[in-house]
């Protein structure tokens, strides 16, 4: 056995349907096992749990133990392949689409970050991809589809055929790097659209991948009857539902866990003619008790070592705890989210810093008396954003900052890390008017005055829901401005290490 499995959840859900008992098969029966993994760009396991090596197992030993059964496999990838991570920083992803081949990974859909460094590099990536990659309701320059990227897909299985199409959530702008030309279409309206093709195509079963939040994908099921499966991705949730007809499969992120869809296909004699039937069995693996496959294991110590001599270079020492995991950085005050804005604040000479806590990405914390190294940083700041600085209104700052707050209770990545500033907030009250006291320097906030505001790229252009950014008038634009993780690896250099604390900048008052 290549790994032992400790399946988190085991259970069978079964609905028994009257026309597959006692009735004549008019087709052989087949098992469908559907392998599916999302959200994952990390190279290796943490804390023994996730990582490529580990994939590969039990994409390799669901294969072998399937097909010797007669049965067939789909490994399946719901989206957020290519970015972020340390190393896509150095190759844009192309790592990734390595050990994805490797893999084999039989469909795949388009995630958001799968467009973090534009359109023209998720083109070359695609070109190196040896699977095939869904974006049905993506459209490129004013025609449907994405160069590289299918709209739809038919697998034949047994006697069977498989529908497959992909849905990537129309918040990519916001969240991404999309750029003018790529739009993306309400993903209901393009699903019932590419489903009525696959049904016309002889689609016995329809599987949607997607990458959107749960919630979307309840409401696509409810508007497109025609879709039986959704594989899906993008809130990182571990998530099973079924409810006798449709069915929604999400395996958290990193491959942590691997979800496990077993599906007993038949095609039986019913009242008006032949129907097919499926039944399914789910299970959710752990991968902290996955042996790795030792050749993905090669790869990925390969780039391991690659990034362990560019990377490991001391720059100074911790004094006080950092807590980068996404619930810290993106719910409150933060001494790593302050550090990064006191960083680009000193370095571009601007009144103030606001940068969003969805761009921290580390996951992890660090005790007083750690050497922080270049790799820390690079980790933490994976996205190459780059520090622009802005002429900005006082009212478009503090509609900034109402953005900032106006999603905290879902954990959103546009929660402000600030310099130079100080507010505080009530989360209770309704979004866009939640913000009061807000200070620049020891002076109240001016409406009319206009200040320079240092910030990244992304957010400058809108990201996150700062639309009211792009209202600025530039001083320093991206193609002229420094990384930010440059800027803060300089700053703790020159700081002697790491002093920064919670001190009260961003303040909740219920």
């Amino acid at each position: 056995m290549p790994f032992p499995l400790r399946r988190v959840f085991p259970f069978l859900l079964v609905v028994a349907i009257a026309a597959f008992v006692e009735v004549p098969a008019v087709a052989e029966p087949l098992r469908l096992s559907i392998v599916h993994v999302n959200d994952w760009d990390r190279l290796d396991a943490k804390d023994r749990a996730g990582g490529a090596a580990k994939i590969a197992s039990i994409a390799r030993y669901e294969r072998d133990r399937v097909e010797a059964e007669g049965g067939q496999v789909l490994l399946t990838f719901g989206g957020d392949m290519i970015s972020p991570s340390l190393l896509s920083g150095f190759d844009k992803g192309a790592h990734m689409i390595a050990l994805a081949n490797v893999i084999g990974f039989n469909a795949a859909v388009l995630g958001n970050h799968e467009f973090d460094f534009g359109p023209e590099v998720l083109i070359e990536r695609l070109k190196e991809a040896k699977y095939p990659v869904l974006g049905s309701n993506i459209s490129y320059k004013g025609e449907p589809g994405f160069p590289g990227a299918e709209r739809s897909l038919l697998v034949e299985a047994g006697e069977y055929k498989v529908g497959l199409l992909g849905l990537t959530t129309t918040d990519t702008p916001s969240l991404s790097s999309s750029g003018p030309d790529v739009a993306f279409a309400p993903l209901a309206e393009a699903a019932a659209e590419i489903t009525e093709a696959l049904r016309a195509q002889g689609a016995d079963l329809v599987i949607a991948l997607t990458h959107a939040v749960y919630q979307n994908d309840l409401e696509t099921l409810r508007q497109v009857a025609g879709i039986d499966i959704v594989l899906g991705g993008h809130d990182h949730l571990v998530l099973v539902l079924y409810d006798g007809k449709q069915a929604i499969l999400k395996s958290g992120s990193q491959g942590n866990f691997v979800g496990i869809m077993d599906i007993l296909i038949d095609r039986v004699e019913g009242r008006s003619g032949p129907q097919l039937v499926w039944q399914p069995s789910f299970s959710m693996v752990n991968t902290i008790d996955v042996e790795e496959d030792p050749e993905v294991a090669q790869r990925v110590a390969g780039y391991k070592s690659e990034l362990d001599k560019e990377l490991a270079v001391d720059i100074g020492l911790t004094e006080v705890a950092l807590d980068t995991r996404r619930a810290s950085v993106r719910t409150g005050e933060n001494a790593f989210g302050n550090l990064v804005a006191d960083a680009m604040r000193v370095a571009t000479g601007a009144d103030a810093a606001l940068t969003n806590g969805g761009g921290i990405r580390g996951d992890t914390t660090y005790i007083p008396g750690r050497v922080l190294t270049r790799k820390d940083i690079l980790t933490e700041l994976p996205f190459g954003n780059r520090t622009v600085t802005m002429r900005l209104k006082g009212s478009d700052l503090k509609a900034a900052l109402e953005n900032g707050v106006s999603k905290v209770e879902e954990g959103a990545g546009r929660f402000p890390h600030v310099s130079g500033i100080s507010f505080a907030y009530a989360g209770g009250k309704p979004a866009g008017a939640r913000v009061t006291d807000v200070k620049i320097g020891d002076l109240p906030l001016d409406l009319g005055k206009v200040y320079v505001l240092a910030t990244n790229d992304f957010v400058a252009r809108g990201g996150d829901g700062y639309a009211s950014l792009k209202n600025g008038k530039p001083v320093v634009d991206a193609s002229s401005a420094r990384l930010m993780a440059s800027q803060v690896i300089e700053f703790i250099q020159s700081e002697g290490g790491v002093k920064t604390v919670v001190e009260g900048r961003v303040r909740r008052l219920d």
